[in-house]
């Protein structure tokens, strides 16, 4: 089939379900992971999404997500945030990541080191998608709201040491066999140099005059795929995407950066992020997940209950025993890194499909619970106006 054909159908089709999901609270961008797990039960265009051009494409989309979450992380707003939520969010993730490791262990049979990594990726919490949920019952700016936000925040550095950690664990797997270990240890600290000068040069950015929006972008996509391009030499391009997000944070000013902050993320979601999306879809083991559904199910209570229950004790006292729980629910929902670190796993052969397209289908039916369990909790159980205690 034309690849152009191929392309026009598939952002036609996330158009549409995108439509259909938005309606009941859920990101119009999981319609094109449906789409690939649809795809991947039968997929007549196999010629097209095997092809160089689409594994590049949906490359280029994991890549931009990861610039994206790179540059959403605000370490000063972290440092704003007192013990409750530093305390919170160690205890939440931990919990989750304890017992999501010993299912992946004890069922799957992978390394503890391996099963380590999933069970902390897999914690993580998707404030991306969390964000416009909480929008859409008015508790965003609510101390709940504030405190679920502030949790999804902090928990972004948990999720830069798991991108750290995988790439750690690459090396110890032996995966870079035509780099010498040398050569990679030299690409990596050039990268964290270049990402600490552009820090420092923060201030002779500001300087920098570019002739309209065009300039600039072009500008701004220099530095990702320089940042890129240096990781990919050590096959750690994903952390090459991180970095250039927090680099860039913290290079151009604000007030510059809002001028075409619209126009990266129109590219990044509207464009790229489809390609990557429907690409994880179509690796999924749909067979696996008919012929073992239970295992969906357990899996969600093995990881979903010790996060309510640790958010209910670390959440009750401050935050109110109904806000605890809806915390919680809340924190269940998954949409950051997770899904691209699992993704790299299964590339590099460290687990198993079949564990692969389970986490991916839990991925996918948290974003079909968590709305519909908030829709009715929320209106039922008053959100409180005040923290009993202060943050700090």
């Amino acid at each position: 089939m034309n690849l152009f054909l191929f392309l026009a159908g598939m952002f036609l089709v996330t158009f549409i379900l995108g439509q259909i999901l938005e309606k009941i609270r859920i990101p119009w961008i999981f319609s094109a992971l449906l789409t690939g797990l649809g795809l991947a039960f039968y997929n007549p265009f196999g010629a097209v999404t095997s092809s160089p051009e689409f594994v590049f494409l949906a490359n280029l989309g994991m890549y931009f997500l990861l610039f994206i979450i790179g540059f959403e992380i605000d370490f000063v707003e972290i440092k704003k945030h007192g013990g409750f939520i530093i305390k919170s969010t160690l205890v939440i993730i931990l919990a989750e990541a304890f017992f999501g490791m010993l299912f992946v262990h004890y069922v799957f049979g992978v390394s503890w080191l391996i099963s380590t990594l999933v069970g902390l990726s897999f914690a993580t919490v998707g404030e991306a998608v969390l964000i416009p949920i909480l929008d859409e019952f008015k508790i965003t700016k609510t101390p709940l709201g504030q405190t679920i936000i502030g949790i999804g925040v902090l928990d972004d550095v948990i999720e830069i040491i798991t991108v750290l950690s995988f790439i750690a664990i690459l090396g110890i797997a032996g995966v870079h066999t035509d780099t010498n270990i040398t050569s990679t240890v030299v690409i990596l600290i050039s990268m964290f140099i270049l990402a600490y000068l552009l820090t420092e040069w923060k201030h002779d950015a500001a300087k920098i005059h570019f002739k309209g929006i065009a300039s600039f972008f072009l500008f701004v996509i220099f530095f990702i795929f320089l940042f890129i391009g240096i990781g990919n030499a050590a096959d750690t391009g994903i952390l090459g995407a991180l970095l250039a997000g927090m680099a860039l944070k913290n290079f151009i000013p604000r007030g510059k950066w809002k001028i075409i902050d619209s126009e990266i993320r129109t590219m990044a979601y509207g464009f790229f992020a489809p390609f990557f999306f429907l690409w994880i879809g179509l690796q999924t083991d749909t067979k696996y997940l008919i012929a073992f559904p239970m295992m969906i199910i357990i899996l969600l209570l093995v990881t979903g209950i010790p996060k309510i229950i640790a958010s209910y004790f670390v959440g009750r006292n401050v935050l109110g025993k109904n806000n605890a729980l809806i915390l919680g629910i809340s924190l269940t929902v998954k949409f950051s890194t997770s899904i691209v670190i699992i993704k790299l796993l299964l590339d590099k052969g460290l687990i198993p499909i079949s564990l692969y397209s389970l986490l991916i289908a839990v991925t996918v039916v948290e974003k079909f619970i968590v709305p519909f369990l908030l829709s009715n909790l929320i209106p039922k159980l008053k959100v409180r106006k005040a923290m009993r205690v202060s943050r700090g």
